[in-house]
């Protein structure tokens, strides 16, 4: 393994920007290293901090003066062969950036030998990609933990393009507020191994419960899920609220507590075939009634539930009451996200998911938009699962399996039968001009509303 290390020569130490309308740049560069910026009149001051960094060994630093929206970046170049796999990783630490995802941000490009972009040579994925014959996009390594002292990991490991030879990194703060700074310490490039992927094999199921009984319902899926298991299925979705459908009940009448009785149901298939389930129910609080999505664990167990955000008029004049919760769940393959139809309506759902690292998202759904449930999955290119009670027939809501750009990869049209797809969750979707999409989302999407920072 060979490894590449920004070497970092103590030139000058780190002095407080100053305050005046145009910042006078101290330039402290390591060995190889260059300060840029888009202009001369937003650029900050770059400096290196000889006892910078979490272990003290130096930090190159950026910082703005009094103004807002000074952007600038640290840039070094590292030899690389084509063809070979690259682990790029770096920590920070920001002082007055309330934005990192947006600020605090790192690009590595692809070039030649004359500092000339490369030709991409990804293999195509998906039909968008058939035929291309573009850039070798930048990528955009994504950021990891933060540690107790407020440094934070900036990693992810690349393929080199075909004709590459060398990789610049950009280290930058940018659109920094009045006296924002940032610290880059421990950047290293490290020729490693081909990732072994993380392949996964999510299922849905497309039934419709006899309505005979609570328990009767439930019972009905038991033969599907074996299905599903029969196919090698991770991740097998069932439908929304599996026990009221049908029955004639309302869904006070059928609310449980979770766990409850329908979850050990469950807990037992999932721990027979040794797989996660995802079942739609309805929950009793106390006093009040949620439309949930409950994930078991192969184990038998609950893993955690979704409380359904968005709520449809029916839901609403029958007295459901709103979750206000977007949590993510770890399993063995991946992170699952959970959401329940009407969520899939409205964009804030499934970004919120996708934003806490969702790798797919499990969907109950008893009807739909197919178009909307593609753009769920296409804008946060994440995998999600549907299963709904809708007939083909009605051309509306599909149960099927959604690939990062919105496509149908496995759809069940006939009833009783189930959707299984096999995904790799580490496979980037590069897009003609963007390439890796999901990769750049943290970088390029717009804040929050005021006090909501992901």
């Amino acid at each position: 393994m060979r490894r590449f290390f920004l070497g970092l020569v103590l030139l000058v130490p780190f002095g407080s920007a100053p305050s005046s309308a145009e910042p006078v740049e101290r330039i402290a560069a390591p060995a190889g290293c260059e300060s840029a910026s888009p202009r001369d009149e937003i650029r900050p001051l770059f400096s290196f901090d000889s006892k910078g960094g979490p272990n003290g060994n130096g930090a190159l630093v950026i910082a703005a003066d009094d103004r807002d929206g000074l952007h600038g970046w640290w840039q070094k170049s590292f030899s690389v062969s084509g063809g070979k796999y690259y682990r790029f990783r770096a920590v920070r630490k920001v002082h007055e950036v309330p934005l990192a995802r947006r600020s605090a941000a790192v690009r590595i490009l692809w070039q030649d030998s004359a500092g000339k972009p490369v030709p991409t040579d990804e293999p195509a994925v998906s039909g968008y990609l058939k035929g291309w014959k573009g850039t070798a996009e930048p990528e955009h390594p994504s950021d990891r933990q933060t540690d107790d002292r407020g440094w934070t990991e900036v990693a992810d490991t690349y393929r080199a393009p075909a004709k590459a030879t060398q990789a610049v990194v950009e280290l930058h703060l940018r659109w920094a507020p009045p006296k924002g700074r940032i610290e880059w310490a421990n950047i290293a490039l490290s020729e490693t191994t081909a990732p072994a992927g993380r392949k996964v094999r999510l299922a849905a199921v497309h039934f419709r419960p006899s309505g005979k009984s609570v328990a009767g319902n439930r019972e009905e899926f038991a033969p599907l899920i074996a299905d599903a298991a029969g196919q090698k299925a991770d991740l097998v979705v069932l439908g929304e609220t599996l026990t009221y459908f049908g029955t004639g009940k309302s869904f006070a009448d059928v609310a449980e507590a979770v766990p409850g009785p329908s979850t050990d149901y469950f807990g037992t298939l999932a721990k027979k075939h040794n797989l996660y389930i995802v079942a739609g129910l309805n929950e009793r609080d106390r006093h009040l009634v949620y439309n949930v999505a409950v994930l078991i664990g192969p184990d038998g167990k609950v893993v955690g539930k979704y409380r359904k955000v968005c709520l449809p008029r029916g839901e609403i004049a029958a007295g459901i009451a709103p979750g206000d919760e977007y949590p993510i769940f770890e399993t063995r393959f991946g992170k699952v996200g959970l959401m329940v139809c009407y969520d899939g309506f409205f964009p804030e759902v499934a970004r919120r998911l996708s934003n806490r690292g969702a790798d797919v998202i499990a969907w109950p759904v008893w009807g739909c938009n197919p178009m909307l449930a593609g753009a769920r999955a296409c804008e946060n290119h994440v995998y999600l699962v549907s299963s709904t009670y809708e007939d083909v027939s009605r051309n509306w809501m599909i149960t099927a399996v959604y690939d990062h750009e919105g496509k149908p990869i496995a759809q069940a049209e006939k009833w009783g039968t189930v959707a299984v797809a096999e995904v790799d969750l580490d496979q980037r979707t590069r897009w003609n001009s963007l390439g890796d999409f999901k990769g750049e989302l943290p970088r390029h999407r717009p804040p929050w509303a005021a006090g909501v920072t992901e």
